[in-house]
């Protein structure tokens, strides 16, 4: 690590890492296997680690506190007043901060008049298939903040990005909210744990929303 850096470690290696101790490795590398990978591990709580043979409360409590490290310090990739350059901008956000989460986790962002992010409130968390989302709360903080526009993002924990039904007729619904009260919808993101969709790249808006 001290030579090539971080980068240059495997998953193996940089749980072993965090473990610390004897049989590094080993310990890692059935910790990996026991919890489904790196996504797994990430999502598990420091009780259930904690039963896994060779880990023990400070190796759980040492993976849980890495992998929140790394949550947090995706939320300062997206700081106060950073640019929205696109749809890949909301997408590395909102990968690190909740990718991994099991229930669809609903968060806005709110734009000035140059695109930049001024705002970030997560709305609601909901099921592993759904969460209910209603326009009032995504437009009450951003009208009383004086936002200019909005970007929604949400997760699906089920892998597949291709919006639902109900992702849909949300969708409509916030952009003509958003028309009304004059803080338009840029754009909405899903993401997955590998994949994405942005309903502005694909079209998918309305001309409302434009």
């Amino acid at each position: 690590m001290l030579l090539f850096g971080a980068s240059a470690l495997g998953d193996v290696e940089l749980i072993a890492l965090v473990l610390g101790g004897g049989r590094g490795l080993w310990r890692a590398l059935a910790v990996l296997d026991r919890e489904g990978g790196v996504g797994g591990l990430a999502r598990a709580c420091p009780r259930e680690l904690c039963g896994d043979p060779g880990i023990g409360v400070a190796g759980a409590t040492a993976l849980v506190a890495a992998f929140e490290l790394g949550r947090r310090a995706a939320a300062v990739e997206l700081p106060l007043a950073a640019p929205i350059r696109g749809p890949s901008d909301v997408e590395a956000y909102a990968r690190l901060s909740f990718g991994d989460a099991l229930q669809e986790t609903f968060v806005a962002l709110g734009l000035d008049a140059r695109q930049r992010v001024r705002l970030v409130r997560t709305i609601a968390v909901g099921s592993v298939s759904q969460v209910d989302v209603h326009p009032r709360e995504v437009f009450r903080p951003l009208v009383r903040a004086g936002m200019h526009s909005v970007v929604v993002v949400h997760n699906h924990p089920s892998g597949e990005p291709e919006p639902s039904q109900a992702d849909i007729e949300l969708t409509l619904r916030l952009v003509g909210v958003g028309a009304t009260l004059g803080i338009p919808l840029v754009d909405h993101v899903i993401v997955t744990r590998t994949r994405s969709l942005s309903f502005a790249a694909r079209h998918l808006l309305p001309e409302a929303a434009r």
